[in-house]
């Protein structure tokens, strides 16, 4: 695989065309399935993605950022994807482009033909149809940490427009020609002057908003942990924040680091939808766990070839229903 520079045939683009990089890959690849964990909800302000093309807005280093992606037309198996960036962090946003594409992420251990065959059908036939799969690794701790927090304990609706109405209220502009409405997440110490009344507004509880101008208060730390090697240590430091158990941990490094062995203990459905799919019972973490040890090392990778097998576990009863916390 290989990123490089456009070298185009014409004068070199002005700054408002925005850099321009190339992605390469000898093994297929796809934007949709690959970034879609990335995305809180079909109104997410901080990322587009359809078919073959994503628009992302992201704080770095340098300042706010717009990413574009676009997949390219090469001979198969190959892949190409073409990365535009602008604004102040469009450099910092293109050196991003190979991790955030899962450069890293190695499926060879699992489509090993001897591990590939301990795997139940369900799983090794949705792998075959997405070859094309991989965990991306966006480095950025704090834009994953708070839509993980805004999850704990409440609907994932609820998660979203939370996440939706903070952002885009105080959030920063994406910059270059971005789809209307995009906004990089806030910056640490805006997350910090947001009013009370605001989180209410956003419907969250004040044990969550706690959790999260916690995690702010030691944002330039965590962020640091972008460079720590998934492990124990990683997951013991992320768990030093309070209100951050071993489920947002979890979610937290499927997400900046590509996990590949991280399951998300604690979830309100992961286990039973898990136990349902392999063997037509719910169950618990601890059964979850049990069921997935066969495949230590790549249990994330079982988990998110069972949920792009399209399979849907048996409901029961009626859904858990929305909490407001606007009026407490």
């Amino acid at each position: 695989m290989s990123f490089t520079a456009a070298v185009p045939a014409r004068p070199a683009p002005t700054p408002s065309a925005g850099l321009v990089r190339y992605w390469d890959s000898p093994a297929p690849y796809c934007l949709q399935t690959s970034l879609r964990i990335l995305v809180r909800g079909k109104q997410d302000p901080t990322i587009r993605l359809g078919t073959g093309v994503a628009w992302l807005a992201f704080l770095t280093p340098e300042g706010p950022a717009t990413l574009n992606l676009r997949e390219e037309p090469v001979p198969a198996p190959g892949a190409r994807v073409r990365a535009q960036a602008w604004g102040p962090g469009a450099q910092c946003a293109l050196d991003s482009v190979p991790a955030l594409l899962g450069e890293q992420d190695d499926w060879s251990g699992f489509d090993d033909d001897s591990f590939f065959a301990t795997l139940p059908r369900m799983v090794a036939e949705t792998r075959r149809r997405h070859r094309s799969l991989r965990l991306p690794s966006t480095g950025r701790i704090m834009d994953s940490l708070i839509p993980v927090v805004l999850e704990q304990k409440v609907t994932v609706l609820e998660a979203y427009y939370a996440w939706r109405y903070l952002v885009t209220r105080y959030g920063v502009d994406a910059p270059g020609p971005a789809p209307a409405g995009m906004k990089a997440a806030p910056a640490p110490e805006t997350w910090r002057r947001i009013p009370s009344w605001e989180w209410h507004q956003a419907r969250v509880d004040h044990s969550r908003s706690t959790t999260i101008l916690r995690a702010c208060s030691q944002a330039s730390a965590l962020e640091r942990l972008a460079d720590t090697p998934l492990g124990e240590d990683l997951t013991a430091k992320l768990c030093s924040v309070p209100g951050i158990g071993v489920w947002s941990a979890a979610e937290i490094t499927q997400r900046t680091h590509g996990a590949p062995d991280s399951v998300s203990v604690g979830d309100y459905h992961l286990a039973a939808y898990v136990g349902a799919a392999l063997t037509g019972e719910r169950t618990d973490d601890d059964g979850m766990l049990k069921l997935l040890e066969p495949w230590q090392g790549h249990r994330q990778r079982v988990v998110r070839m069972i949920m792009l097998s399209g399979y849907r576990k048996p409901t029961y009863g009626p859904k858990l229903a929305p909490m407001d916390h606007r009026r407490r």
